[in-house]
């Protein structure tokens, strides 16, 4: 893909609403925060496009869910790739960005880097841990890996864990500005059936159904330059596609990558071990390392400082 110009739609996930059907949903676009999750890796390929499947789910599915703090997408698999992880930080206060961040562990002997990377996976599951913060109690669900890629297990998991119908249509791929090297830049639809109120009758719910049948067969006409952009920007996207459904917008959410480590928690991590055990820590330069595998930040410590022993005052 080439491009000729950015667009200010950029890293944003923008709400929307089908007010004659009752369907919610979401439009992304991720370029730069999408480039800056990926960068610093060296992924192979096949490893890179679902780990950008990955944090592009994760933004949209996010920005669905009124968060204090963070939800988590993890899938695990007994195949070469072994993990994918991302999270997701809601904004600290309004009008600020919410953030995003992922990474892949993979077996590189094992992996086949000419093959798509999602059935490589292998059989394992789908998982959404919402985060509200300290003093909450996490939430969990739990689905199988199914379908043919990434998008398939999210929809299978608000199908069985939520009893949310959901669609999503997704592009992504490394594209290019007229002079620019080449990045990684992601648009994508999700549709979501607002809950079905208690006591509807039968003809109400066929009524539900038809309209979830009739958008669907809408969004399966979208084409993939007008997901990523950028000459259609997505307020005129959800007009092309779903004019007659009366779409309604929200104020649009911005969207950077964000890593939460620290010193401080890479630190805390270590708190629960004696001075022995840090000893077989230690590297024989005399210090302690610890890299994030989200940002790549690499963590040189003194040992004398570390565990519940320390003897420094980690300065």
């Amino acid at each position: 893909m080439s491009f000729g110009a950015q667009i200010a739609w950029d890293d944003t996930i923008l709400p929307f609403q089908l007010d004659r059907s009752d369907i919610r949903g979401r439009v992304a676009r991720l370029d730069t925060a999408l480039e800056r999750v990926l960068a610093g890796h060296g992924y192979p390929p096949a490893v890179e496009a679902v780990v950008a499947e990955a944090a592009l789910l994760t933004a949209l599915i996010g920005q669905t869910i009124k968060l204090r703090w963070r939800l988590s997408l993890q899938v695990r698999g007994d195949g070469p790739l072994r993990l994918i992880a991302t999270d997701y930080f809601a904004p600290v206060e309004e009008g600020a960005p919410a953030r995003i961040r992922a990474y892949a562990s993979f077996d590189a002997d094992r992996l086949d880097p000419d093959s798509a990377g999602f059935p490589q996976i292998g059989s394992g599951y789908f998982a959404i841990i919402i985060d509200q913060g300290q003093g909450m109690a996490p939430y969990q669900g739990i689905t199988p890996v199914t379908g043919a890629r990434l998008s398939d297990c999210a929809e299978a998991y608000f199908e069985q864990s939520e009893q949310l119908p959901t669609r999503f249509a997704l592009s992504l791929g490394r594209s290019s500005l007229r002079g620019e090297a080449e990045k990684w830049r992601a648009g994508a639809v999700m549709l979501q059936h607002m809950p079905q109120a208690a006591g509807a009758s039968p003809r109400e719910r066929a009524i539900i159904e038809e309209d979830w049948s009739r958008v669907n067969l809408l969004l399966d006409t979208v084409e993939e330059l007008e997901l990523v952009g950028p000459k259609v920007q997505p307020p005129e996207l959800l007009l092309r596609l779903f004019h007659e459904e009366v779409p309604r917008v929200f104020d649009p959410q911005a969207v950077h990558f964000g890593c939460t480590c620290s010193e401080d928690k890479v630190r805390q991590s270590l708190s629960i071990y004696s001075a022995k055990d840090i000893a077989t820590m230690t590297t024989p330069e005399g210090t302690v390392t610890a890299d994030c595998q989200f940002c790549g930040a690499h963590y040189v410590l003194d040992p004398a400082t570390l565990g519940f022993e320390a003897s420094g005052d980690g300065s």
